[in-house]
């Protein structure tokens, strides 16, 4: 048993280091990028917003479990684990919120002027700040109820049944009242993300179908380099649908748990930190993706990487 929370915990910690030693350096370069006047697009701004909240995520959800499951059990006063709660799922939201505008804006940016999103293909950029700052605000809002519920699992109301989430927990009130509480909850919960997940959904169906009619387009072309070498517009749309389905692929994944989670009133250990596992593999994975496959980020790395091996030859000259 100890090994098996040895192992935990150290997936956990690596999970967690490797993340947000990912998404910081992703986040450095966007901020070098803009201050070295390079021209970033429209949805690099929703990036930088999605690093945030993945950040937040393994913040919040991480350091503090791995902390629990070693033993280190500092996190005794109920507002340190309502506010640890609240921000895991406010980064968990707005993290679905980014992958949902990203999806949208890129299917406006990518459509043709002949087709129905031509007249948003101007205006729709001007009004992403004010979208993303609409995400945070929506879902402080509907997530600030879920702390009145949560409660440090070394507090003083130990005296009645109490649902274990790891490091917090919940009490366990009488059967109806409960299902009642449950339900709500389930459905402020649920329905943001059922809704951001079909816009996600339909955006890369729509990304994939004017790739394919593109690609029909252009195959009467002979020109070689005209047909076969992708624009920048298609190489940012094949990485935002990369980082969609791997987004999708974890979500139902993760959901999957939590329903689990919801069903047991007394939910085994296992199961509490393979939840914790599964939600974190999104915001471990995707600031490298997004390095593969982002063209202005390579080039900073690589310009990085040229001015380091001039300055280690100059120091052996």
């Amino acid at each position: 048993m100890a090994s098996s929370f040895l192992i935990t915990g150290m997936i956990i910690l690596t999970q967690t280091v490797v993340g947000i030693l990912g998404n910081f350096s992703l986040l450095c370069s966007y901020i070098t990028l803009h201050f070295m006047g390079y021209r970033l697009r429209s949805t690099d701004l929703i990036l930088k917003h999605l690093i945030v909240a993945n950040s937040l995520v393994l913040l919040s959800k991480g350091v503090p479990h791995t902390m629990a499951v070693f033993g280190w059990k500092h996190i005794r006063s109920d507002v340190g684990c309502k506010l640890l709660f609240f921000l895991h799922r406010l980064g968990s939201g707005v993290s679905i919120s980014s992958i949902c505008l990203l999806g949208v804006f890129q299917v406006i940016t990518i459509s043709p002027w002949n087709s129905r999103w031509a007249a948003l293909k101007v205006t729709a950029p001007k009004y992403n700040v004010r979208f993303i700052f609409l995400c945070w605000i929506l879902q402080m809002v509907v997530n600030v109820i879920f702390p009145i519920y949560i409660h440090s699992k070394w507090s003083d109301r130990n005296n009645t049944s109490n649902k274990d989430f790891g490091y917090c927990s919940t009490i366990l009130t009488d059967q109806k009242s409960r299902k009642t509480i449950d339900a709500f909850c389930a459905a402020l919960l649920f329905l943001p993300d059922i809704l951001c997940l079909g816009l996600t959904l339909w955006a890369g169906g729509s990304m994939v179908l004017i790739l394919y009619r593109h690609k029909q387009q252009v195959q009467h072309i002979r020109r070689t380099d005209a047909s076969s070498r992708s624009s920048p517009e298609s190489r940012a749309t094949k990485s935002i649908l990369l980082l969609g389905s791997t987004f999708v692929y974890f979500y139902i994944l993760s959901s999957i748990c939590q329903v689990l989670l919801a069903l047991f009133d007394q939910p085994s250990q296992f199961l509490v930190d393979i939840t914790i596992i599964i939600a974190a593999c999104f915001p471990t994975v995707s600031p490298f993706l997004l390095i593969s496959h982002n063209s202005s980020v390579q080039r900073l790395y690589l310009a990085w990487i040229r001015n380091a091996r001039s300055s280690t030859i100059m120091r052996k000259v």
